[in-house]
């Protein structure tokens, strides 16, 4: 499955939650990690399109 954003946190026995649709440059890769979901922590620094990354908003 394709890890969006920049690195993550995941290690081998790290239980994620997966959703459909492909990657167009990565062949035979058709499903996605969701991310803030169970052991995946959300992309830090992310301000636009935080919902896809698992982002919280940030504190002013």
């Amino acid at each position: 499955a394709y890890i969006p954003g920049m690195g993550h946190n995941l290690q081998e026995h790290s239980i994620v939650l997966l959703k459909g649709g492909r990657t167009k440059d990565l062949p035979g890769v058709r499903y996605k990690v969701v991310r803030g979901v169970f052991d995946t922590q959300g992309v830090e620094g992310r301000k636009q399109s935080r919902s896809l990354y698992g982002a919280k908003r940030e504190k002013k």
